[in-house]
């Protein structure tokens, strides 16, 4: 049971468990529905074909007449749609619910706040995503796209949210955010579409993945490749196994880069129950074992295929510009830039740069810092701290 309840708080700090790490609602908290978008075909910017491609999104707030009071959440790389609002009275809030709401920073009573699931989300066998990717079936052949599914990039998942837009009407963004892939996302839409954007408030992120983030990106893929189970993606059919130990390994790189020291530090060098290390090599301490857990865990909600699909598409960020600042030079939008002093995978030297850069191009920017024990998830779980200073950005 020690175990137990010890893989249950190695969860609370996964990306992906909104439920697990988001704040304490208030009671102004609003019920929002999970709503799912599709379209006949989706031509990716490489040039292949999605057919019956569907994504979930959800709303708060009313679309005013002219269109103009839209502000968009882009989710991270293991998120969600459930940015903001339950689903249910007694269903846990969105992880940042704490700034979007009636009276809040994003205050929804002013404005239209949107929120969607990206193609080839990681929370495939989750039943509240709605996504498109090597999970689902290729129309053409009745059965799972695996790695046939066409290559997508970030400005693919700026598309299809274009389409979403549109179909709802909105015709302007008064704000354009997300936190580290949504970041990504978040700049990506002010290159895409600079004369539909306002204002940009990219959160934990960064205005270029360097050869260093993609060797990053590289090592987190790894344990899925080397996975027997993984099959070059082919392992949908049944009778096989899925290459959830590569997945949960995977996940386990990931989750660890994005904590910072103190937030294992509850575990010290404690042992796991029953385990000896000294004695053992295959024995664990018992940060190791709550780790293993909590990535076997969110492994069984997720797919590997999906993993990777997602990391090139972060690899492809801002792929069709020159260099940085050609595509930060295409944004009209004033900046709000919210970087954590210890994040391990956007570290604040990225934001600084991305911050100078928009000066040099005249763009108005300000960085802000959010802080706290969690190094790049204190952008996920600490936002309520830099409350003020979104109000006052949204202000402007």
């Amino acid at each position: 049971m020690r175990l137990l309840l010890l893989a249950l708080a190695a969860a609370a700090f996964w990306q992906a468990a909104p439920a697990s790490h988001a704040q304490p609602a208030p009671a102004a908290t609003e019920i929002v529905e999970k709503r799912v978008f599709e379209a006949p075909s989706h031509t990716t910017r490489n040039g292949g074909t999605i057919d019956n491609l569907r994504i979930g999104y959800q709303t708060a707030g009313t679309l005013n007449a002219a269109g103009d009071n839209a502000v968009l959440v882009a989710h991270f790389f293991s998120g969600t749609s459930h940015a903001f609002g339950r689903y249910a009275a007694d269903q846990p809030v969105g992880y940042w619910d704490a700034i979007i709401g009636p009276g809040r920073a994003i205050d929804t009573n002013r404005f239209f706040v949107i929120s969607s699931d990206t193609l080839v989300n990681l929370n495939v066998r989750d039943n509240r995503t709605v996504t498109t990717g090597p999970a689902s079936v290729n129309p053409a052949t009745g059965r799972p796209w695996g790695t046939d599914f066409p290559v997508v990039s970030m400005r693919d998942f700026i598309e299809v949210q274009k389409r979403l837009l549109d179909s709802l009407g909105v015709k302007r963004l008064a704000l354009v955010t997300g936190a580290s892939m949504g970041a990504l996302q978040a700049i990506e839409w002010a290159a895409a579409y600079p004369e539909m954007i306002d204002r940009v408030m990219p959160v934990i992120g960064s205005g270029e993945v360097d050869p260093w983030m993609l060797a990053w990106l590289d090592i987190w893929e790894a344990p899925i490749r080397m996975d027997p189970n993984w099959r070059e993606g082919d392992y949908y059919a049944q009778g096989r196994e899925p290459p959830l130990r590569g997945l949960a390994e995977a996940l386990k790189i990931v989750t660890v880069q994005a904590q910072d020291r103190p937030s294992l530090a509850r575990f010290g060098r404690r042992l796991a129950e029953g385990q000896d290390p000294a004695r053992r090599l295959a024995d664990r301490f018992e940060a190791e074992a709550a780790l293993d857990a909590a990535a076997m865990a969110r492994a069984r909600v997720s797919d590997a295929n999906h993993f990777l699909y997602l990391t090139r598409a972060n690899q492809l960020y801002l792929n069709e510009y020159a260099s940085t600042e050609a595509a930060l030079g295409r944004s009209r939008a004033r900046w709000l830039v919210v970087a954590s002093p210890t994040d391990r995978v956007f570290m604040l030297d990225y934001n600084r740069e991305m911050v100078a850069a928009l000066r040099r191009l005249g763009r108005p920017a300000e960085l802000v810092e959010v802080t706290g024990p969690l190094g790049h998830l204190n952008g996920v779980v600490g936002m309520a701290q830099v409350a003020a200073p979104i109000r006052a950005f949204l202000a402007e």
